[in-house]
């Protein structure tokens, strides 16, 4: 007995067309409009301006090419920036990143209310920078609460921001304040990212802390470490509102940063087209010691 198949004609309708979800756009598109407005907008703005001489005021524009960045490239003043900016980021990375891993390896070992501190040391990097500059401005004065203190047990008076050999290692201490909590959350990140049994096997094999720390979690951490280390590059070439408002660029120069020449520059004398080529510069210069920095740090990390 034979059986037969039969089978129903396939209704084959017309093509559907593929609905497009605008959900993920819609939600975005405010970042995306502000990015455009405030971060796009002005580079593209500032780029155009860099080859023209322009005093803000004035609707008139004269194209002058690349004599903005050459004058910017001859001028002491921007070499000047440069090793202040390295003399800062030297003394802000380590310690920085020394205070910070310190505080993560703190935190990590408190068991209860550890939400509590992160919080109370998250405080000082949400405090804006104009209140905590001019409140340690205050407190590291000559005459301040600190040299006070310094002068009652050591009977000397340090000048934390009048020493031109000093004051943008002063300004460094005082942005460490500032970032220790941030930075010691992205450590702590780190931290609770490797597995415990790593530390377990080597406590078996006989290894002590120091080499559990050396050998395990300093390589364990290393995505935070080149985070910390890019963050601290960018701050460095960035760093505006500490210099401006304790010291104005002194003494002698020793606290001038890029960004407070570009100010000056372009709003206090009104050489628009040469602050911008200064900035330019400055981001290209930015740009390149992250890139050396990762290069340096970032290692592949394999559990």
């Amino acid at each position: 007995m034979s059986t037969i198949a039969t089978t129903r004609p396939s209704r084959i309708g017309p093509a559907r067309k593929k609905r497009i979800d605008w959900t993920g756009p819609l939600l975005v598109s405010p970042y995306l409009i502000y990015n455009i407005i405030f971060w796009v907008y002005p580079f593209v703005w500032g780029f155009i301006i860099a080859f023209q001489k322009w005093n803000i005021i004035s609707p008139d524009r004269e194209f002058v090419g690349l004599d903005n960045y050459i004058k910017s490239l001859s001028n002491p003043q921007f070499w000047n920036a440069l090793w202040v900016t390295f003399k800062f980021w030297i003394v802000f990375l380590p310690a920085v990143i020394v205070a910070s891993l310190g505080l993560a390896l703190l935190l990590q070992r408190i068991k209860r209310f550890r939400g509590l501190y992160i919080a109370g040391f998250l405080a000082s990097y949400t405090m804006a920078g104009v209140a905590y500059s001019i409140i340690f401005n205050l407190l590291l004065a000559g005459n301040g609460m600190v040299n006070n203190a310094i002068w009652e047990i050591f009977h000397v008076r340090v000048p934390w921001f009048t020493d031109p050999r000093i004051a943008m290692v002063s300004i460094a201490l005082v942005v460490v304040w500032k970032f220790i909590g941030y930075y010691g959350l992205i450590f702590l990140a780190g931290l609770q990212a490797i597995p415990r049994e790593l530390y377990e096997a080597a406590t078996i094999d006989g290894a002590s802390p120091w080499t559990c720390f050396w050998r395990i979690t300093i390589p364990m951490i290393n995505p935070s470490i080149t985070i910390v280390f890019v963050f601290a590059t960018i701050l460095a070439f960035g760093i505006f509102t500490e210099p401006y408002l304790i010291t104005g660029g002194g003494p002698l120069g020793s606290t001038r940063t890029f960004m407070l020449i570009i100010y000056q520059k372009t709003f206090e004398n009104l050489e628009a087209g040469y602050g911008s080529a200064m900035a330019i510069l400055m981001a290209a210069f930015s740009f390149g010691a992250v890139a050396l920095v990762r290069k340096g740090v970032e290692r592949e990390v394999e559990a």
